[in-house]
């Protein structure tokens, strides 16, 4: 089993919809017994409470479904379950090495190293943003999200 751990600020806009995209890839590909998927938050502004309700629109409009999404916390155990905990900005990937246990630092990367064709490293916060900004949240992880399931078929599932 793989594990992968998707990180954003307050778990309710960006690390929930990678979560949800990347899952219903895994999904699409008859994957799911295989690689397991979860979000959460470096902070614990939102513990509980659902995905932001315009992060649930922009993601239904496209077939994606977060209504079931709880945010959480991350915390330092986190890192021994999963093999993968990807950070969908600097700041947060900054965050994540600092509360990292000794030793499993190298599995926190940034969520858009899997996709440099987009040309962006960092997946904008569209929290104080329009609608616009979660559409492209959307397109950004769209693609990472193919290119980390291709990635990862290569280490670990061929």
């Amino acid at each position: 089993m793989v594990r992968v751990l998707f990180i954003c600020m307050g778990n309710i806009c960006r690390s929930p919809v990678a979560a949800a995209v990347f899952r219903d890839l895994v999904a699409s590909k008859g994957l799911d017994s295989s690689i397991e998927v979860d979000s959460a938050g470096t902070y614990d502004f939102h513990s509980g409470k659902p995905a932001d309700a315009r992060a649930i629109e922009s993601a239904a409009r496209r077939g994606v479904d977060v209504t079931s999404h709880r945010a959480r916390q991350v915390k330092p155990d986190d890192f021994r379950r999963f093999d993968y905990v990807l950070a969908m900005d600097r700041d947060n990937y900054d965050d994540l090495l600092s509360i990292a246990p000794t030793g499993l630092e190298q599995r926190t990367r940034l969520l858009l190293q899997f996709a440099p064709h987009l040309g962006e490293d960092e997946v904008p916060d569209p929290y104080y943003g329009g609608e616009s900004g979660f559409d492209h949240v959307l397109d950004l992880v769209e693609e990472a999200s193919a290119a980390l399931l291709d990635f990862i078929c290569d280490q670990h599932l061929d």
